[in-house]
Formats: structure tokens, sequence, C-alpha cells
């Protein structure tokens, strides 16, 4: 499974560390950025990973201060659907009933915390319930 990772400035020093988590477990990780502590736009990495789900990666890892913006960026693009969650029970909720494929977080997570959270994203298979698929699919044919 390819992973895509993304974070701003304040999400650097997450980034690296679940980076190496994602290595440490198989994973083929492609960091799209930012590597500095400059600071620096959220919505152009989150697009990123975003457009990278329709073509080049399985799942989307996105950090940022609250990990709202980069959500709320990140659904901007079709065929993205992106929760932010604040832990591994939000998490295995989103992906059994919702079909995320982007997780966005907080950097105010510690690493064992965000973790955890990575690992159910990646773990949980999405459910085959009747009532989930119908209403991925209402989101996904949703047009505005």
């Amino acid at each position: 499974m390819k992973i895509g990772i993304a974070s701003d400035h304040r999400g650097v020093e997450l980034k690296q560390n679940l980076i190496i988590f994602l290595n440490e477990l198989g994973y083929n990780v492609i960091d799209f950025g930012t590597n500095s502590e400059e600071s620096v736009d959220y919505p152009d990495f989150a697009f990123k990973v975003g457009e990278a789900i329709n073509n080049s990666i399985d799942r989307g890892i996105l950090i940022c201060g609250t990990g709202i913006g980069m959500s709320i960026a990140c659904n901007k693009v079709k065929g993205v659907r992106c929760g932010k969650v604040n832990n591994a029970q939000e998490c295995m909720h989103a992906r059994n009933d919702n079909n995320i494929n982007v997780v966005a977080i907080s950097n105010k997570l510690d690493i064992t915390e965000a973790s955890e959270i990575v690992k159910t994203f990646l773990d949980t298979p999405f459910s085959t319930e009747e009532r989930h698929i119908r209403r991925v699919s209402k989101i996904d044919n949703y047009n505005a």
C-alpha cells in the first residue's frame, strides 16, 4: 500500500516521526512536504495529497496545527473523503462508516497517539453494511 503524507510547518516533526513508523511497518511512503518549519500555506500540501489519492497513492495522512484546515482543503479534491480525527476510536469509525481515504490530525498529538491513529486508519476496513455503502455513495455522487 502506498501512503502519501504531508504537513504544514507546524507538523514537520510529527510527520518525520510518522514516516519512520510507517517505514518500520513496511509501507511505501511518499512525502509531499513541507520539510521546513518556515511558514507555508497548508492548502498547497493538502491539495498535493488529495490529487495523489486519485492517481498514485492508496491513502493519505495530513498534519497541521489542528488538522481542521488540512481536512477542509483536502475535501475540495474530487474523490477524497478526508476525516479530521482526535483519537483511534474516531478514526476507526471514520474508516468503517465513512470510508475515509485521507486522515487529518493535529500536530499537538504525541507520537504514540498519532501512531495509534495511523495504524487504525491503515488497518480498519470499510464496512460491508449496506447503510454505510449507500451513505458513502451518496457523498461520492453529490455534485453541487
